[in-house]
């Protein structure tokens, strides 16, 4: 008779049902980094909000996720995942109730800040368990692909969420909707996932490492956002990049000295795991900087409304649904996770170069459409062959470790590509209205230089790929082993 490992449900069916708890905590945090993008002209007008204020409705909430999102990965090893899962799902359901009654601009972008905060202590620790409940390749595999659908496919379904609510409601209700799913995921958590103890804080309670890469990443994220304000050569961005970079390099030193580091050095070892989160750096950088492009395209060149936008990113997440369900798994066990990543970054930089020739004068249906949907089918392939690839080689005592790291990469990639993306398209698009252009063609003009930026970043990452990961790192199944996983997949006969 075999053991369930600690903190992990012992039957199969509920390691599973597992799986769509921890599922639908991802997929309530992923909603909301974009649910909020198009109900901010409401928001605007009622709480008074400026031009440049406005942005902090979306960065507070970026820059606490991104900051901490590497620390609680590791108290989730320390103190226990579900622990640290649960603490994270109370705050992020609290704030997520504080953000609906707001009523002024402060209330609302400090309780999005601990919105934050409660976001990045769930999400940091939900693949931890994931690769600890499914140790069989397969099986992996599968769950990884469901996980990295949810958390692609999460981004555009925000925008539809987000227009739907704002156009029926109003933008109170893009918050409110999180209290029911946090209480909900919460409950099923209890049931459904056992407690682990964690390895206990002296195993790597290392609080100046946590201190400066914490302050690192909020800083850096912060640094670029700001750009947009105070330009890339004002003082201030060169000063609180310096200071950035310097708290990193401490971080660095100090892990490499301590004796329970924050971030044992040895993780990046592995070529694996350091080429798949170079990659998820750029890949997501670009991907969800492409989403807040998108979104000002569709609204102020096609006008579209909060509702047409939404809909119109739908070819995203139906494509990413496909790839992820059908396609994933079978294609990652047949080819391996290098080829299947190749293939998909190739087709994502395809898609962007089609967007970067966006005229002001175009159909959805011609110009963005295909674009999409060719995005969501790279995504589909592409997340869960880097998930997996981040993962590899994870045991129990540092899954959360290496869950965290990845999600730190993709969160802190999401945030540093759709800062630099939304100031190119800003200061390209003010460029041409200078010398003329009307807002139609400036925005247009600013949106394809940014497209090509993304364009650059997967040229990047596909030079990643075919360098760094030489090796998949993930061993393949043959079809005996596939027989063998199968029929340990069945329900024992007693």
């Amino acid at each position: 008779m075999t053991h369930a490992s600690p903190a992990l449900p012992a039957a199969r069916d509920d390691r599973w049902l597992a799986l769509a708890v921890l599922c639908a905590g991802t997929l309530m945090i992923v909603l909301d980094a974009t649910i909020v993008n198009v109900a901010l002209p409401a928001i605007q007008r009622d709480l008074g909000f400026g031009p440049s204020s406005l942005a902090w409705v979306v960065n507070a909430y970026l820059i606490a996720f991104g900051g901490v999102l590497l620390l609680a990965g590791r108290l989730g090893d320390l103190l226990g995942r579900r622990r640290i899962f649960l603490v994270g799902l109370t705050v992020f359901t609290l704030a997520s109730f504080a953000c609906g009654v707001s009523d002024s601009r402060e209330t609302l972008i400090v309780a999005r800040f601990v919105q934050g905060l409660g976001g990045a202590m769930t999400s940091a620790v939900i693949l931890g368990m994931i690769v600890t409940m499914f140790t069989e390749p397969r099986e992996r595999t599968r769950a990884i692909s469901l996980y990295s659908f949810v958390a692609s496919a999460g981004a555009s379904i925000g925008l539809l969420a987000g227009g739907v609510l704002t156009e029926a409601l109003n933008w109170h209700w893009i918050f409110f909707v999180n209290v029911p799913i946090g209480i909900v995921t919460g409950i099923l958590a209890l049931r459904l996932i056992e407690d682990d103890e964690g390895l206990g804080l002296g195993e790597g309670a290392d609080v100046l490492g946590a201190l400066l890469v914490t302050g690192a990443l909020m800083l850096g994220v912060l640094t670029i956002i700001r750009t947009s304000d105070v330009g890339w050569t004002s003082i201030e961005t060169l000063a609180t990049g310096v200071t950035a970079m310097v708290a990193l390099v401490a971080f660095v030193v100090r892990e490499a000295r301590t004796a329970n580091p924050l971030l044992p050095l040895r993780i990046f070892r592995s070529r694996a795991v350091t080429g798949a989160n170079a990659v998820m750096l750029l890949l997501v950088a670009g991907f969800f900087g492409t989403f807040f492009i998108g979104s000002l395209y569709l609204e102020r060149v096609l006008r579209f409304d909060a509702l047409a936008i939404g809909l119109g990113f739908l070819p995203v997440s139906l494509s990413i649904g496909l790839m992820s369900f059908a396609f994933a798994e079978p294609l990652i066990t047949r080819f391996g996770h290098r080829v299947v990543l190749r293939g998909s970054l190739g087709m994502v930089l395809v898609a962007l170069l089609w967007l970067a020739r966006l005229p002001a004068s175009a159909t959805y249906f011609v110009d963005v459409a295909p674009s999409l949907a060719l995005i969501g089918i790279g995504a589909g392939l592409g997340f869960p062959a880097i998930v997996g690839l981040a993962m590899s080689g994870a045991t129990s005592s540092d899954a959360g470790l290496a869950s965290g790291l990845v999600n730190t990469t993709r969160m802190v990639g999401g945030s540093l590509g759709l800062a630099v993306m939304a100031s190119i398209a800003s200061t390209r698009g003010a460029a041409l209205a200078a010398v003329g252009a009307d807002g139609a063609a400036a925005l247009t003009g600013g949106s394809q230089l940014a497209f090509v930026f993304a364009a650059a970043l997967i040229v990047a990452a596909i030079g990643v790929a075919w360098t760094v990961l030489r090796s998949d790192g993930l061993p393949r199944l043959s079809r005996a082993d596939e027989a063998t996983a199968d029929i340990e997949a069945m329900p024992d006969a007693a």
